[in-house]
């Protein structure tokens, strides 16, 4: 793992810079794998059906440069998210 991943973990996608850390009384959901691996999600208030749909994400980071890359709940642990791969097969994007 290099510095740059080390600086993402604890951090919530598309948080601000001087507030990146997780907030109380909020629900997440961590991403695993991929370019934004060790990154939290909000999912405060999404439906149960959002969640089950999975998410694409843009990202500036990974192997082959910027893009979306797609995450679906980890079946018996809803709490991590894994990779999916390219966001070109998943409908849901995040708000």
């Amino acid at each position: 793992m290099d510095s740059d991943d080390e600086q993402l973990r604890g951090r919530i996608y598309g948080a601000d810079h001087d507030h990146p850390g997780p907030k109380p009384g909020r629900s997440y959901a961590e991403l695993v794998g991929g370019p934004l691996d060790g990154l939290l999600l909000d999912i405060t208030g999404w439906r149960p059906e959002e969640i089950d749909g999975g998410v694409s994400l843009l990202t500036e980071l990974g192997r082959f440069g910027p893009g979306g890359r797609a995450y679906d709940p980890r079946p018996g642990d809803p709490a991590r998210w894994d990779t999916a791969g390219d966001s070109s097969d998943h409908l849901h994007s995040v708000r």
